[in-house]
């Protein structure tokens, strides 16, 4: 894990960032910044873009326009071997931990070891068996995905990805599905990684209580204006904001609908 990165500077860099699917944007022209060793959630209401902009930010698709910058360096217009050393800054995982079933946690760590390092057969089985006892699952390498609780499986997620060591965390609604307890457990385990090691994390989510206990900043994203409405400490928006829909998503107020009925919360993405 590098720990002498410059923390003046911002570790990731969104410029007018536009994406979204076919020739429909979902996000327009949203720039931030997320600084090394925050704890970074974007939020909002359903249909928002927060998935969207995330897959945008690793890679996963590419933007209509705007650059995404990982230590200074555009991912969007990166390729080959360059391309390749940026990704590898960065772990993600995704809202249901797509570990594979037929294999071990043991197995779904060391995967990303063995195909993108020659290290020796035994200093990957070591850095695989660490990375599951940082997220308190040494207990369980040789177990199957379907054997193990959701909590678990959320856990292991992380622990492949920081297998490799990356100086960022990706984090698509890590809580969702989870148990109050499990949800709690998890967001312990983000603060201890984030104040230990030092790791920057970007989660997509749009649980309070986890966004409250965790984060740093947050980024709020509105789908009728396609863009970033609030940002900041969330408490200070929740305390202070003018703009109706930051008051009515962190009040847990419904939107009046249509002939004076109610409209449903904003929910997940």
């Amino acid at each position: 894990m590098e720990t002498d990165m410059d923390t003046t500077q911002p570790i990731i860099s969104v410029r007018n960032l536009t994406c979204g699917y076919d020739d429909t944007a979902i996000v327009e022209d949203v720039s931030f910044d997320v600084m090394p060793g925050e704890v970074f959630v974007i939020l909002g209401g359903s249909g928002c873009g927060k998935s969207t902009l995330l897959k945008n930010m690793i890679g996963l698709y590419t933007p209509m326009a705007g650059q995404v910058l990982i230590d200074g360096r555009d991912l969007v217009r990166a390729s080959g071997r360059e391309r390749d050393e940026i990704i590898r800054k960065f772990g993600v995982m995704y809202q249901m931990g797509a570990l594979f079933g037929s294999m071990s946690l043991f197995q779904n760590v060391m995967l990303p070891l063995e195909e993108f390092t020659d290290l020796p057969r035994e200093a990957m089985a070591m850095i695989a068996k660490s990375k599951l006892a940082m997220v308190n699952l040494e207990g369980a390498l040789y177990k199957l995905p379907a054997a193990i609780s959701g909590g678990m499986k959320k856990r292991a997620a992380i622990a492949r990805a920081m297998a490799l060591d990356p100086t960022i965390l990706f984090l698509d609604e890590p809580g969702a599905g989870l148990d109050p307890i499990s949800s709690a457990e998890l967001d312990e385990l983000i603060l201890n990684l984030s104040r230990t090691l030092g790791i920057t994390f970007v989660i997509v989510t749009h649980e309070l209580e986890s966004i409250y206990k965790t984060a740093d900043r947050v980024i709020m994203l509105d789908k009728d204006v396609r863009s970033i409405v609030a940002q900041g400490d969330p408490r200070t928006l929740r305390d202070t904001s003018e703009n109706i829909y930051v008051k009515r998503f962190f009040h847990r107020m419904p939107s009046p609908g249509r002939n004076g009925s109610v409209a449903a919360a904003p929910a997940s993405e």
